[in-house]
């Protein structure tokens, strides 16, 4: 699968299909291709630095991950890098020890061939793609969506138990509560195969929804 998707298709196909989010996409004008579709990575360093986010702003969080990069020597955060610091360094960093045995059960699964990497990810389905790394320590659903939408540029996710998108949702539609995910799952039916693409519409009209607060830093960006 090729990564990223034409982003003025999706454009339109939304605003045909969803009037109420047509007017904010229309007023906000197109988003463009996330020029970092284009460029390689790994995908477990990717998911080591999603463990360090987790649970944190983001300013602490890249402060710690700045930390362990200094322990490490190295801006890759891998198997064969991680292994040079004991869990005692690690928790020196910043790191929880949840987090140490995080990425310590990510680093043996990597090693052990358990886990795709990029090149096999661009042959997988999204499903797949969640299937491999829902086992990892400290990897749910919502990390590997961040990681099919933002460094693999799959056109046709909806993180439906994000509460940005949520919040989104309920400005768009005009709601007083935020809508369940189940609901917000059935009200993005009408989005596929560009819910992605809606997503990242949904997370900015939240942001606009709370100026005076600043956007929170994703580990994928």
């Amino acid at each position: 699968m090729a990564r990223g998707f034409d982003t003025e298709v999706a454009f339109s196909w939304l605003c045909r299909r969803d009037r109420r989010l047509a007017t904010w996409m229309r007023r906000m004008g197109p988003i463009p291709p996330d020029p970092i579709w284009r460029k390689p990575f790994d995908p477990i360093d990717a998911l080591a630095r999603a463990i360090l986010y987790q649970q944190l702003s983001g300013k602490a969080a890249g402060t710690i991950v700045g930390r362990v990069e200094a322990a490490l020597g190295s801006k890759r955060l891998h198997g064969d890098t991680l292994g040079r610091l004991d869990d005692a360094a690690l928790r020196a960093c910043g790191v929880s020890g949840n987090k140490v045995l995080a990425l310590r059960d990510l680093a043996r699964r990597d090693e052990a061939g358990e886990l795709p990497g990029l090149r096999q990810m661009a042959r997988m389905e999204d499903a797949a793609i969640i299937a491999a790394l829902l086992p990892v320590r400290g990897i749910g659903r919502w990390t590997v969506e961040m990681l099919l939408m933002g460094r693999l540029g799959r056109p046709d996710v909806l993180p439906i138990d994000d509460l940005g998108i949520r919040k989104g949702a309920q400005v768009v539609d005009g709601l007083d509560v935020m809508p369940t995910p189940k609901i917000l799952a059935a009200r993005g039916e009408c989005w596929g195969p560009y819910r992605s693409y809606a997503s990242f519409y949904l997370w900015k009209i939240a942001d606009l929804g709370a100026a005076a607060k600043a956007p929170v830093k994703r580990s994928q960006d």
